[in-house]
């Protein structure tokens, strides 16, 4: 087993693949119709003016997503290309079409987080109002009716999306991407096997980022007034950067104690979302999983290494 810790290690899954960020570089790779793997690597790129922010508490998180957004963008693209050369032509013209697949792809990854972020922030205030401001007073009432209306929409929409074989088979790489990494942080060998034994759910899950937007979206907005809808859906765009940066901090704060018997179950409502955008793998696309991620940690010690010989 490798001494670096898992906290430095995150991974995504993409089409027909999964992605691994490590330390110094981020690996995808993917399982080709002659069923070889193959891969992509891109060196992290880490700008001076991030190093500082990443320090800073709330501040951090959105930092964080906006270079994950980057580095998940060339990847996709990757993924995207590779599929569309192998697959593209057989794909059953009577279902959604590629376009289609690959935008519901996009905006369940981190890519277009911001945007349904957006979206879904905006939608609920207005159904919200309009359809129940005659019998639900402002105030508290009204923000716990829009968290309830954001999160039938995002089940509705996660659910809905996953009925495409496109998106199911993600969620089945999704699946695969937090198996390997519970049995890294286990200590086991990572073969199919042992893989495949452990569970699909992972406290520090994307999935767990959105819900908890959610449920701190509602505490948030129920400390400031309104007086009219427009200036609500004001607050709601100037809130969102501090929703975002308080969600992330939640996050951290409940994988760091899932280990505390009572703590632990803050963390619920992420694991609960992750049973819909998560799926069983086979045993294929644990092999994928753990390619990558074997690849990743090899490129990182290979970085390592070279920092200790260049320092001695």
């Amino acid at each position: 087993m490798a001494q670096q810790t898992t906290p430095a290690y995150g991974g995504q899954a993409v089409i027909e693949g999964v992605m691994f960020g490590g330390r110094s570089v981020t690996v995808t790779a993917i399982r080709r119709k002659n069923q070889e793997i193959e891969y992509y690597e891109a060196p992290r790129e880490e700008y001076r003016w991030m190093k500082p922010l990443k320090k800073i508490p709330f501040l951090r998180g959105i930092v964080g997503l906006i270079e994950a957004s980057a580095n998940g963008a060339k990847h996709l693209n990757f993924a995207t290309e590779r599929y569309s050369m192998e697959s593209g032509e057989e794909m059953d013209t009577k279902g959604p079409s590629r376009l289609t697949m690959i935008f519901g792809v996009a905006v369940v990854g981190v890519l277009s987080f911001l945007f349904g972020k957006f979206v879904f922030t905006l939608v609920p205030v207005f159904l919200a109002k309009l359809l129940l401001g005659r019998w639900v007073p402002d105030g508290i009432p009204q923000n716990l009716v829009e968290g309830g209306f954001k999160l039938l929409l995002l089940l509705g929409y996660i659910y809905a999306i996953s009925q495409a074989p496109l998106i199911k088979r993600l969620f089945q790489y999704h699946g695969a991407e937090h198996k390997v990494i519970n049995a890294f942080e286990s200590g086991v060998e990572l073969t199919v096997p042992n893989v495949q034994k452990f569970s699909t759910l992972h406290y520090r899950c994307g999935s767990s980022f959105i819900i908890f937007t959610i449920l701190v979206g509602v505490v948030v907005y129920s400390l400031v007034t309104y007086e009219t809808l427009w200036e609500r859906v004001v607050q709601r765009i100037v809130l969102l950067p501090v929703v975002i940066g308080l969600s992330y901090e939640v996050l951290q704060w409940t994988n760091r104690f899932r280990e505390t018997p009572v703590l632990r179950y803050l963390g619920y409502p992420g694991l609960w979302l992750q049973k819909l955008t998560t799926k069983e793998p086979d045993d294929a696309q644990v092999e994928v999983a753990i390619a990558a991620f074997q690849k990743m940690r090899e490129r990182d010690q290979i970085q390592t290494n070279g920092e200790l010989a260049s320092t001695g």
